[in-house]
């Protein structure tokens, strides 16, 4: 599927230190999608970044005709927003 990246994506991946190829990785096959606000779907998928632990959470407006991402951000407070077991 296709996804539209907004300016404002490019400048907090690179704020954040979240490299395309993940944000890229989380949107192909997400761990997992979780409701959010309206119509804003989370992406979220648990990985390694610079040898540490994170969840990478994409928020993607699904409705869109190109379903476009709104932001991304990484944490590592992975049990608070993980929906079920780690």
């Amino acid at each position: 599927m296709s996804y539209q990246l907004s300016i404002h994506i490019h400048e907090e991946m690179e704020r954040r230190g979240i490299p395309l190829a993940v944000v890229e990785s989380v949107l192909a096959a997400p761990a997992q999608k979780v409701p959010e606000h309206g119509d804003i779907v989370c992406y979220q998928s648990k990985v390694d970044i610079n040898q540490k632990p994170y969840l990478v959470r994409v928020m993607v407006n699904e409705t869109a005709t190109l379903p476009k991402v709104v932001t991304v951000y990484r944490t590592s407070k992975i049990s608070k927003y993980w929906k079920g077991t780690i």
